[in-house]
């Protein structure tokens, strides 16, 4: 039995359309992961006057945002948040947040508009390197 052309093409055209719907559907669930992810974010109240001096790396994934930090702290506050990777989607405003951090010497700090999921990742990472004290070595 001999398939014709006509009927070829229109499989393959079905075939894909099949495959991108698909996959469509696997990146709208990824999205609202991600999204679920970042609105279920919390912050702990950590005191920074605990910390041992040092400069402590963290890091936090959400899967389309990720951010990696380096926090120096003495005497008991941060003197400065060294953001050593950001991947963002459109966030890169968000990346002034280590500022506000420094000066209000708290983490849950207002998130900057435009860069809200950006902003709570880069959060997030200087609460983890406060939490896990790893410390960086050089």
């Amino acid at each position: 039995m001999k398939i014709s052309k006509k009927k070829t093409v229109l499989f393959v055209i079905m075939f894909l359309l099949l495959v991108g719907f698909i996959l469509g559907i696997l990146y709208l669930k990824s999205v609202a992961d991600y999204r679920k992810a970042v609105r279920e974010t919390t912050f702990e109240d950590i005191n920074i006057s605990d910390i041992p001096d040092g400069v402590y790396v963290g890091e936090y994934d959400v899967d389309f945002i990720y951010a990696k930090v380096e926090v120096a702290v003495q005497n008991g506050e941060i003197t400065n948040i060294n953001i050593l990777e950001h991947r963002h989607e459109r966030g890169k405003a968000a990346e002034v947040i280590t500022d506000s951090i420094v000066d209000e010497q708290k983490i849950d700090v207002d998130a900057i508009s435009g860069a809200t999921n950006s902003s709570t990742v880069i959060k997030k990472a200087v609460e983890n390197a406060l939490k896990s004290r790893n410390l960086t070595t050089f």
